[in-house]
C-alpha cells in the first residue's frame, strides 16, 4: 500500500522523492503490485490545478502530516508508466483527501461516484495505460466517515458508521459501479472494506470482480487488543503512540496463542466467506497492529511476527489472489522497510501459493 504517499511524500527524505529508486527498491524486497491513491474528486474536479490539502493526521507516516501542495494529474499518469516499465501492476483507490475547500462532499450520489472515476478511468485509457492497472477500488474502506464523509447523511443515528453491509451502503456501491463495468468491462471493480462484522455472511457480493478486505489482529472481537492498550486512533494526538508503545508488545507478549488465534479465525472466517459468494481476496492492508510507525520505545519485532502469521495463515487457505506483508511496506517505514530479507521470505512465500480456482 503505497496510498496517497507516492505523491504526497516528496520532499528530501520522505521516501518517495525518487520514483525509480523507490521503486526499485520495491521489486528488490519481492514486490509486483501497489496500491495507491488516484485522486479521482480532484482530477475530476481540475486535472490542470494545484491543490492544497489538508492534513489528515500528524501521528502517522502515510502521506503528508501538515498542509501540501500537489498536482495529481499528469502525476498519476506518470508514475503509471514508470510502474508499467517495471511490470509493476497498480491497483487504483482512493482515501479522497481533504483539500482546503473539501470539494470531495460533491460526491453525493452513486453517480457522482462513477462520474469522477471514469473521467480517471478515460484519462488513462487516453494515455494507453489500462493494461498496467490490477483492479479499481472506488473507496478506501468504504463508508467510513474519514474517507468519505459526504456518505454520512445515509448511516442513520446511532447506526454502525463502518457497516458496509447496510442497505444505503450496498445500493451506493452496486449503483456505482454498474457504468464502470459497463464501459470497462476487462477491469476488475471493488470497493475495499474492514473486516470484523458478522453481516458479511449475508453480503451479496455479485456485482464485486474481487473483495479488497482489510484484516488486523488489533481489529478482532471489537477491537479488544486496541481497547487492553488504550489505542484509539487520535489523529492529532500522541496519547494513543503513548500508551501503544507502554504496553502494546507487553501485552501481546503476555498471551501471543491468545492473540494468534483471534488472528487466525479472522482471516479463515474471510476465507471461508468468500467461498461462499464466490469471489477472491485480496488484501492491502493487514495483519497485525493498523497503525505503527519509527519512534521511541516501538519495536518492529513483535508487528513482524504477527504480519509473518498473518500472510502464512491467509496464503495457506489459497483464497487470496493479492496479499500485502503488511500496510508499512514502503519507504517511509525505515525500520521495516530496511530488513530486505524479511521482506523477501514474505514474498516468497506469498509467490509460492496456491491461487483461487
Amino acid at each position: 500500500m503505497w496510498d496517497f504517499s507516492w505523491l504526497e511524500r516528496r520532499w528530501p527524505g520522505a521516501g518517495y522523492e525518487d520514483w525509480e529508486r523507490a521503486l526499485d527498491e520495491l521489486q528488490e524486497r519481492g514486490y509486483d503490485a501497489i496500491r495507491i491513491d488516484a485522486y479521482p474528486h480532484l482530477v475530476h474536479a481540475d486535472a490542470d490545478k494545484e491543490w492544497l490539502l489538508v492534513p489528515t493526521w500528524n501521528q502517522q507516516t502515510w502521506g503528508a502530516p501538515a498542509n501540501i501542495k500537489v498536482s495529481p494529474w499528469p502525476a498519476l499518469a506518470e508514475f503509471i508508466e514508470v510502474c508499467a516499465k517495471k511490470d509493476i501492476k497498480v491497483a487504483l483507490s482512493s482515501w479522497f483527501r481533504a483539500d482546503e475547500h473539501d470539494i470531495r462532499l460533491n460526491i453525493s450520489s452513486p453517480r457522482s461516484m462513477a462520474d469522477l472515476w471514469m473521467d480517471v478511468l478515460d484519462r488513462l485509457d487516453a494515455a494507453g495505460l489500462l493494461d498496467s492497472i490490477l483492479y479499481v477500488d472506488l473507496c478506501n474502506e468504504f463508508p467510513i466517515p474519514v474517507w468519505l464523509p459526504s456518505f454520512t447523511h445515509n448511516i442513520a443515528t446511532g447506526a454502525n458508521p463502518f457497516d458496509w453491509c447496510s442497505p444505503a451502503a450496498r445500493s451506493f456501491m452496486k449503483t456505482s459501479i454498474e457504468p464502470l463495468r459497463a464501459k470497462y468491462p476487462a477491469l476488475p471493480f471493488c470497493y475495499s472494506f474492514v473486516t470484523g462484522d458478522e453481516k458479511m455472511a449475508d453480503f451479496d457480493a455479485s456485482y464485486h470482480d474481487l473483495i479488497d478486505i482489510h484484516i488486523w489482529m488489533a481489529g478482532a472481537n471489537e477491537r479488544e487488543f486496541y481497547r487492553r492498550v488504550g489505542y484509539d486512533f487520535q489523529p492529532f494526538d500522541s496519547a494513543g503512540y503513548d500508551n501503544l508503545a507502554k504496553r502494546g508488545e507487553a501485552i501481546y507478549r503476555a498471551d501471543e496463542a491468545y492473540w494468534l488465534k483471534l488472528q487466525k479465525d479472522s482471516i479463515q472466517y474471510a476465507a471461508d466467506w468468500s467461498v461462499k459468494i464466490d469471489r477472491p481476496l485480496c488484501t492491502t492492508e493487514g495483519w497485525g497492529v493498523v497503525d505503527y510507525k519509527d519512534w521511541p520505545m516501538l519495536d518492529w519485532g513483535w508487528v513482524k511476527e504477527l504480519t509473518v502469521h498473518g500472510v502464512e495463515t491467509a496464503v495457506d487457505t489459497g483464497r487470496w489472489f493479492a496479499t500485502c506483508t503488511s500496510n508499512f511496506c514502503g519507504p517511509q517505514f525505515v525500520g521495516m522497510w530496511r530488513d530486505v530479507d524479511y521482506h523477501q521470505r514474505l514474498t516468497s512465500r506469498i509467490h509460492a501459493g496456491a491461487l483461487p480456482n
